[in-house]
């Protein structure tokens, strides 16, 4: 506890799932928060919740203005910004390149791209006067190799989520600000329902679904959990990440990092069959 003592952070797409989880961390952990999203009664109850160190404001990280807003009341009201966790997000079209429509794939990239822009944008003048702050941009494994997603949109804006992560980290570390994302795996959460067309109310009753379904998909033994990425996110807000900058940290239990060793191994002895050798 006290890792985030006297910072104060703005985390977006905090009504549910990753979003919500590192809201309830940091405060924990110190922070003054203010959390952002669409749905004003789940973001008023989070905000309740926590209490007097957290603050709710409706936010469309697509808008401009919205988004401006968002982070001055953070600065208004607790008279600096220490963190900014651009974390909201949501599905998009999925199909292949032939059945896209335009206007979903701006849609899409309005939230998931340009969102993370305007929070940096920002962000950065409000930092710079302190000479420091911690700039967290929520990636996917998704925008580090083709296939993890249903949406190949989803998959690219991820992509570009995390080179411009990079970018940007060049440039405001020079200030004193770093600048890093974070890459989930299988996180179970209502995403995954959400993707495939559920309604939000249904999709958030799915979590249970999708930790049973993505158990052995990674060498760890079960699927991610909102925890594993709002610990990093406290991780990569607080001092003790200092020197970091310009990072994608992956949290995916090396889902990533190859063949499962028991897949690896069961391919083995199917091809020594095949070749005709006893099996030890």
């Amino acid at each position: 506890m006290g890792r985030l003592d006297g910072k104060v952070a703005v985390i977006t797409g905090a009504t549910s799932g990753i979003g919500l989880r590192t809201a309830e961390v940091f405060v924990a952990e110190g922070a003054k928060v203010v959390v952002a999203g669409r749905r004003v009664a789940e973001g008023e109850a989070l905000a309740k919740r926590l209490g007097a160190n957290c603050l709710f404001r409706q936010t469309d990280v697509a808008v401009d203005d919205e988004v401006r807003g968002l982070i001055d009341l953070a600065v208004e009201r607790f008279g600096r910004l220490d963190c900014l966790f651009n974390n909201a997000g949501g599905p998009a079209q999925t199909g292949g390149i032939e059945g896209l429509d335009s206007s979903r794939f701006d849609a899409a990239m309005a939230v998931l791209l340009r969102g993370v822009m305007l929070g940096m944008k920002y962000a950065a003048p409000h930092m710079k006067k302190q000479g420091s702050g911690s700039i967290i941009n929520n990636g996917s494994i998704a925008g580090r190799l083709a296939g993890f997603s249903t949406s190949l949109v989803y998959g690219t804006a991820k992509a570009a989520v995390i080179h411009l992560t990079k970018c940007v980290a060049m440039e405001l570390g020079e200030s004193g600000i770093r600048v890093n994302s974070i890459s989930p795996g299988l996180i179970a959460t209502g995403i995954f329902g959400k993707a495939l067309g559920l309604s939000t109310a249904a999709a958030e009753k799915t979590p249970e679904t999708i930790r049973n379904a993505y158990a052995t998909a990674q060498p760890i033994p079960r699927a991610g959990s909102p925890d594993d990425i709002a610990y990093a996110a406290v991780f990569l807000a607080s001092d003790e990440s200092s020197f970091i900058n310009g990072h994608d940290l992956v949290i995916d239990g090396a889902i990533t990092g190859g063949r499962n060793w028991s897949q690896q191994q069961q391919g083995y002895e199917t091809m020594r069959k095949l070749l005709g050798q006893a099996v030890e």
